[in-house]
């Protein structure tokens, strides 16, 4: 099948030779007006061709890679030689797949031989629809390109035209987003029904043990198997309770360091070096946590006659998580530290504080807000990790308050229950889908509750 990018490269090559001709048309306009004034500038009448080449051709190459692949199929499956196809969908898929392979060059040769005779008829279809997208390719760019160019004119409002184009594409840019997180929703709600349909609400929410069998019988779960307490524990303990002892105040006072007491040359090399961290990729701080800090946690509670100290603990994993969210909270307090305006604090000064009380009583409650919003994202950021807690952590769902002890998060049960082979009909493959719904709830909660303070602390300050 033919690449969609060599079918988006020939779309560019046709909006650049649509553009270059708009724009000589443009000019010849020009030249031959009495005034030498246009409507609009040759480079706007230049862009509307090139838009209606080039966004025409973007739909139609975005709907031709998806319906290609099924017509091709479709082609083949019409041969004789597909009455001889197994009845059993994956033993066709497994013929059907190893022969497109090889008629695409991506195989050399079949290890079926049933998948040999349907190399050609896929040759064949490949070859046809490969030239039925390049002529429609070719058709659709020039019947565009056509029709904008002959519309050009000397009082043809170009500028409007491509500035609307311009404004219908954002719209649709921002519609996607919203339209992708309505659909993000309705899928977690419509899977959650469905575990809920099997398991009691009342028995997942409030259940002390969670031990969900895949290979248990789907028809008759066992409801106490579902208690998803301890895993909203470990994500609250391990994310928003030790992360964030480690977080916030070492974030929120190198921010007031950066910003107040630093030297500026200080600062240009320290506030780089700080916001590394979050460039971090998370399997590294994993890494760290497994192969020194646990370690390290476990030797130093048996140094204190801790004799149950495991060697993955939650401590181990909020200490290392802390240290990587850093940056959020530090960037955000640092910014919004920075923006108080400097009149504030020269008031403060002249009414005889001294820098910390200036620094406590007006700079830190005027930066709320972004010292809010710089601890939300942290927060999002901590319950959203899952390779520190799997290497640090285990994943074991325990519901304890001592942080030495071996504890799970919900994200970790979530990619564990999706990453195995467990049917989407399975109440524990379902059960994911849950907990991915109650995060999202919480999460949502905590925004509203960050947006109230930043709102209260706004009006008072501005």
């Amino acid at each position: 099948m033919m690449s969609p990018a060599i079918l988006l490269l020939l779309a560019v090559g046709l909006g650049l030779a649509g553009w270059l001709a708009a724009r000589a048309r443009a000019w010849a306009f020009r030249r031959e007006s009495s005034d030498g004034r246009l409507a609009s500038l040759p480079t706007y009448h230049a862009w509307y061709v090139a838009l209606w080449v080039v966004l025409p051709l973007a739909a139609f190459i975005t709907l031709w890679s998806f319906a290609s692949p099924y017509l091709v199929t479709q082609s083949v499956l019409a041969t004789p030689a597909a009455a001889e196809l197994p009845a059993f969908g994956i033993q066709r898929e497994s013929i059907l797949r190893e022969a497109q392979s090889v008629a695409s060059g991506s195989a050399s040769a079949v290890f079926n031989p049933q998948s040999e005779a349907f190399v050609e008829p896929f040759r064949d279809a490949l070859a046809r629809y490969n030239l039925i997208g390049l002529l429609a390719t070719l058709v659709i760019g020039f019947a565009g390109g056509a029709w904008a160019f002959l519309r050009l004119r000397p009082d043809f409002s170009a500028r409007t035209r491509v500035e609307k184009i311009v404004m219908s594409l954002l719209l649709i840019a921002s519609l996607v987003a919203i339209l992708t997180t309505f659909g993000i929703v309705a899928s977690l709600i419509f899977e959650t029904i469905r575990f809920f349909g099997m398991v009691n609400p009342i028995d997942f929410l409030f259940g002390a043990h969670w031990a969900p069998d895949p290979m248990a019988n789907p028809d008759n779960p066992d409801p106490t198997r579902y208690g998803a307490i301890p895993l909203f524990w470990g994500t609250i303990y391990i994310g928003a309770i030790i992360a964030m002892i480690v977080a916030i105040p070492l974030g929120l006072m190198s921010a007031i360091y950066l910003t107040q007491y630093a030297d500026p040359k200080v600062r240009s090399w320290l506030k780089p070096a700080l916001e590394i961290l979050a460039g971090v990729p998370t399997v590294v701080y994993g890494y760290f946590a497994a192969l020194t800090v646990a370690p390290f946690v476990r030797d130093l509670a048996l140094s204190m006659g801790i004799s149950n100290a495991s060697s993955e603990s939650a401590l181990a994993a909020g200490l290392v998580m802390g240290v990587m969210i850093i940056p959020f909270v530090s960037s955000m307090a640092d910014d919004s530290i920075a923006a108080v305006p400097q009149s504030m604090r020269d008031g403060s000064l002249a009414m005889g504080a001294t820098t910390s009380e200036t620094i406590k009583r007006v700079l830190v409650p005027a930066a709320l807000p972004g010292i809010v919003a710089g601890i939300m994202l942290a927060i999002s950021r901590a319950i959203g990790e899952t390779m520190i807690v799997v290497m640090a952590a285990s994943t074991a769902a325990n519901l304890s308050a001592n942080p030495l002890e071996a504890m799970t998060t919900a994200t970790v049960q979530i990619v564990k229950l999706l990453t195995g082979e467990g049917s989407f009909d399975h109440p524990a493959t379902l059960s994911a889908f849950a907990i991915g719904f109650v995060l999202f709830l919480v999460t949502l909660g905590l925004n509203f509750i960050a947006l109230r303070v930043v709102k209260r602390f706004r009006e008072a300050y501005e």
